[in-house]
């Protein structure tokens, strides 16, 4: 057929073959004509979303706009908490609203587009602001990006189950995973580039950067073509938390999800107490992360299609091995360290080990993601991914305090060790979920 000669079609194609017998499973007729155009969005999407985040991270750029801020040292020790709690509470409040609308890919454009406004505070920050006061505006502005970045997660997940066929999403995140990585790579170019020391214009530029490939995830996505929803389940915030607790008590397949999923928070906790322990025993300072993300990024491009491909045949036997990954990954950690001076003083074993564990991590969330959306349905899908986040942020605010002074007290290696042991309980839970990657779901 003529469209064929469509390179969106031809690269959808290669990618799975001409054969299209499962390939509207789970969407309507409409959304399946479509999906060669919607995954090439989807793929821009999610490197302009990437992009952002890494030029924007909470765990290195805004510390050092904090740090040439004069801004006082314990602002610092809020960004992270802020910036991933925050995305992640407010989900179930705004999950019954977003069903309100029949095109959630609109929610997605304001989430984008509110993100790219915070950014461009940033950089307005870095150039103008300092002190307290200067502190205090960029853990303001960093709330505002949050929030909106919660309201751009659960809207854009819910785009992709209407428009992306099941057994064709794990494929698509994990080839996003693997282009984000590449935008993490060039962003540890550029820090490397500014070396250790950059100047307000040099991070104004960063986050005006930022704040242009955010912009850029809201086009793409107002160019998803999205079939109107049904708008029936839409509830009010507070009917939204009755009607999700009901589901949570009465749910054992998605209970055990949740419990699963928070296990699996060992990976995400282990990474930065990893570096920890590489910059102290290296006495690397920024040279040392910028190595890190660099690596990260190299990791990331590597691991999305393979995770992507095995989540579309068993989102929980991803769960399952990134468990497992984990759970290594934690116990050579805290082992380099004992190793002889030569070995345990240099950052590149740290950094190998961090590049294995940004693999795991990333079929941990490649796993999770793939596991709700196919295990949720059109009805359904968005409250419960709202829900599932929301525990998640609570769980992580809770789990990243009981860390934080674990570490505090025994030391970085302890908690890697004890992380070590939850992710072992994780691969445990993993296998008692049931399958939700099946053949005979009907299309939606």
């Amino acid at each position: 057929m003529a469209i064929s000669d469509n390179p969106r079609t031809k690269f959808h194609e290669w990618l799975y073959g001409d054969d299209d017998s499962r390939m509207c499973l789970d969407i309507p007729e409409n959304a399946c004509r479509q999906q060669p155009r919607n995954f090439v969005l989807h793929l821009l999407a999610a490197l302009g979303n990437k992009l952002a985040d890494e030029l924007s991270s909470a765990r290195l750029v805004l510390p050092w706009l904090l740090g040439i801020m004069g801004a006082p040292a314990w602002m610092v020790g809020f960004l992270v908490p802020i910036r991933e709690a925050g995305a992640l509470l407010p989900q179930v409040l705004v999950a019954g609203l977003i069903r309100l609308i029949p095109e959630r890919k609109w929610s997605w454009v304001i989430g984008g587009l509110i993100q790219s406004a915070a950014a461009f505070c940033l950089a307005l920050l870095a150039l103008f602001s300092a002190g307290t006061l200067g502190g205090s505006l960029v853990l303001l502005a960093l709330v505002v990006l949050s929030l909106a970045r919660g309201l751009q997660s659960i809207a854009s997940k819910d785009v992709l189950g209407k428009t992306i066929a099941k057994r064709r999403r794990g494929t698509l995140m994990g080839w996003s995973s693997s282009i984000a990585g590449a935008a993490t790579l060039g962003a540890g170019a550029v820090l490397l580039w500014f070396d250790d020391r950059p100047s307000e214009i040099a991070l104004a530029v960063l986050l005006a950067i930022a704040a242009l490939a955010w912009a850029g995830n809201a086009l793409c996505a107002a160019a998803i073509v999205e079939e109107p929803g049904a708008t029936s389940g839409g509830h009010s915030a507070w009917q939204s938390i009755r009607s999700n607790w009901t589901v949570l008590r009465d749910d054992a397949t998605f209970r055990n999800f949740n419990i699963t999923r928070a296990l699996l928070l060992s990976s995400a906790l282990a990474l930065p107490y990893l570096a920890l322990i590489g910059q102290r025993q290296s006495g690397t300072e920024l040279g040392g992360l910028g190595t890190l993300i660099v690596v990260s990024g190299l990791a990331s491009m590597i691991a999305g299609p393979i995770w992507g491909s095995r989540a579309d045949a068993s989102s929980r036997r991803v769960m399952r091995d990134a468990a497992v990954g984990t759970l290594l990954c934690c116990c050579l950690g805290g082992v380099i360290p004992l190793l002889p001076g030569a070995i345990s003083t240099s950052v590149w074993p740290y950094a190998l080990v961090y590049a294995l564990l940004v693999i795991v991590h990333s079929g941990v969330r490649l796993g999770r993601k793939t596991y709700i959306v196919d295990m949720a349905n059109a009805e359904n899908r968005a409250l419960l991914i709202a829900l599932s986040n929301t525990l998640t942020g609570v769980l992580m605010l809770v789990v990243g305090g009981l860390a934080g002074a674990t570490a505090y007290v025994f030391g970085p290696v302890a908690l890697l060790l004890m992380l070590a042991a939850t992710a072992l309980l994780a691969a445990w839970f993993a296998m008692r979920l049931p399958e939700v990657e099946q053949d005979s779901s009907a299309p939606g």
